[in-house]
């Protein structure tokens, strides 16, 4: 099973600029192991398990409510057979925009 979760921790009340606030959920994440990637808008990691995952947000999320009392989390998630799902979904979406460009 591959589980891909794709989430967005925002401090609440820590200003404008929460780039410092959030790369702490980062750390967490990337020290966690599992495949992951992070763009302007969310982190996407991906593990085998559920709990696994879950576990790994809600650390992330914990990072951040050390340092602010308020916190915002959007979570979306697939579960589905199969492993390195992070990579080849967007692998896939390559493919086709490589083919119909030819």
């Amino acid at each position: 099973m591959s589980v891909l979760v794709a989430f967005s921790v925002t401090p609440i009340g820590a200003g404008e600029d929460v780039g410092e606030v959030v790369a702490e959920a980062v750390r967490v994440v990337r020290a966690s192991g599992l495949p992951n990637r992070t763009d302007a808008m969310f982190t996407t990691i991906e593990g085998e398990t559920w709990d696994e995952v879950l576990g790994v947000v809600k650390d992330a999320v914990a990072a951040v409510e050390a340092r602010c009392s308020r916190v915002s989390l959007v979570l979306k998630a697939d579960a589905r057979a199969g492993q390195g799902r992070l990579d080849a979904k967007v692998a896939s979406v390559e493919r086709h925009l490589a083919e119909r460009s030819s």
